[in-house]
């Protein structure tokens, strides 16, 4: 994923630089370290979310280095964080010159330069694929490693009989589930609501993905309601909402579910939360405590983080309290 991804650093520091975000903390003096809100108070904005966002923008900066960051327990099991300058910082900040790398980065990240990359192949490839099987593609080719994986260790589908995935697109993830547990009977993939991740067109089964007859593909609206099973499965799917909308999925999801039953998520935990940001309005990725605190705001008693395979993580949501 950090191959796949790799565009997220270099966009994201671009972003601090034009927000003069580093500088703000320079300005603070040597060995400063500031909280979002400090930054954020010398911006032009009025955005209420704007320090959520810097703080997710920094966050990441401080994941490579640029930045030290220090952080502080707070109530209710949340953290604070303050951002200073790592030693590398020197370099896309104003010197004593007042002249820094920083130009020379916006100037390679210039949308002619971006562009550019974009036909590098076109000598000898042709036109670019269709989005659709690009993006159908993709998510074969990731779920299928990181699945593979998955099942190597995780047991948790182990005598399920009834067995639904919210938002399983092409079916992949889903059959392979079954080939590993033939207990499971029925199978139900709910197709992907639309989102800035999952855009109308790619709703729909593309004519080029490959059809698995043990998965029944139904339609529905998994904010109004999901179908029942003994669990119900979900794969990168509640980055792309709000807390709210993930509320929803997650309160029908304990309606459809028995008393024994669970949900089981897999997601990333941070990894890919400042490409959210970028391409949806609300999605983003969620620590342990986001997601158990979500779990168990949607009536679900039990909660643990399981396995994990390749960065993405297994957790169980469980009504009965036992995960």
């Amino acid at each position: 994923m950090q191959l796949a991804t790799a565009s997220v650093f270099p966009m994201t520091l671009k972003a601090a630089i034009e927000l003069n975000l580093l500088e703000i903390i320079s300005r603070a003096g040597s060995g400063a370290q500031l909280f979002p809100e400090e930054i954020v108070a010398q911006l032009p904005t009025e955005n209420p979310e704007a320090a959520v966002m810097v703080d997710r923008i920094l966050r990441l900066l401080a994941s490579y280095a640029i930045l030290t960051c220090c952080v502080i327990d707070g109530e209710g099991g949340k953290v604070r964080r303050r951002y200073g300058l790592a030693p590398v910082s020197k370099f896309i900040t104003p010197n004593e010159d007042d002249v820094s790398m920083s130009s020379l980065l916006l100037f390679h990240k210039t949308k002619f330069f971006m562009e550019s990359w974009n036909y590098l192949k076109d000598s000898y490839l042709g036109t670019q694929p269709n989005f659709d099987e690009m993006f159908n593609a993709g998510m074969l080719g990731h779920s299928t490693i990181t699945m593979k994986k998955m099942l190597e260790t995780y047991r948790g589908f182990d005598r399920l009989g009834v067995l639904v995935d919210v938002g399983g697109g092409i079916g992949a993830t889903l059959n392979m589930i079954i080939s590993k547990h033939p207990s499971i009977k029925v199978s139900t993939s709910i197709s992907p609501t639309s989102s800035p991740m999952h855009p109308p067109s790619q709703v729909r089964q593309d004519q080029h993905s490959p059809q698995f007859l043990s998965v029944e593909h139904v339609g529905g609206d998994m904010f109004e309601s999901v179908p029942s099973g003994d669990a119900i499965f979900m794969k990168r799917i509640l980055h792309d909402w709000s807390d709210e909308h993930c509320l929803k999925v997650l309160k029908n999801c304990w309606k459809a579910l028995p008393e024994q039953g669970k949900v089981i998520e897999a997601q990333g935990l941070f990894h890919m939360d400042l490409l959210m940001l970028a391409v949806t309005t609300s999605g983003k990725e969620r620590t342990e405590k986001d997601f158990e605190s979500l779990a168990k705001g949607a009536g679900f008693s039990g909660f643990a983080k399981v396995s994990t395979a390749f960065g993405v993580w297994i957790m169980e949501f469980t009504k009965c309290g036992i995960a």
